[in-house]
């Protein structure tokens, strides 16, 4: 396990969920049920905020909002996919940033977005829009669920990222 300050590396957090989001248009969030089995979402709509917090938009998840009536704890994985960061690293035998971060958290409440909110859902998805598809997924989005993120840890990968 490998930790970081989450206050001191906020930008840098953010800016690694958002190179992974563009390679791989989703993150995953970890949580747990009610009979205490892991439960794996994808979420292509992960935003953050500048206080170690941010939302997602609440449209087709059920677990999520189930698991957190008896624990809302959940944590955010985001890989950096990169084949040619990869090739790169394999080559060299070291990454040189990490090639994942998992975020761990607490699922706040749900409640209708802002138009703040809404706008940066819209720009996010600009480059669909007018598609069938951008409707059918995203055309109607308008609740969010709030996460407020209270520690980081960077994915060890051994001999390559002992010198990050």
């Amino acid at each position: 396990m490998s930790k970081m300050d989450i206050k001191e590396n906020w930008r840098y957090i953010k800016k690694h969920f958002y190179i992974s989001f563009r390679q791989n248009l989703h993150v995953i969030f970890a949580s747990v049920d009610a009979q205490n089995n892991p439960v794996a979402t994808p979420i292509g709509t992960l935003f953050f905020n500048k206080n170690q917090t941010g939302f997602y938009f609440e449209k087709f998840v059920t677990n999520l909002p189930n698991n957190r009536g008896h624990n809302s704890n959940i944590c955010v994985l985001a890989v950096n996919s990169n084949k040619l960061m990869w090739i790169k690293a394999l080559f060299r035998g070291y990454f040189s940033k990490y090639p994942g971060l998992k975020l761990y958290g607490e699922l706040g409440d749900r409640r209708e977005a802002t138009a703040i909110e809404m706008q940066r859902l819209n720009r996010r998805m600009k480059t669909t829009k007018g598609l069938k598809g951008n409707t059918y997924l995203w055309g109607d989005m308008k609740y969010i669920r709030e996460i407020t993120f209270t520690r980081v840890e960077k994915i060890s990968l051994g001999r390559m990222t002992q010198n990050i």
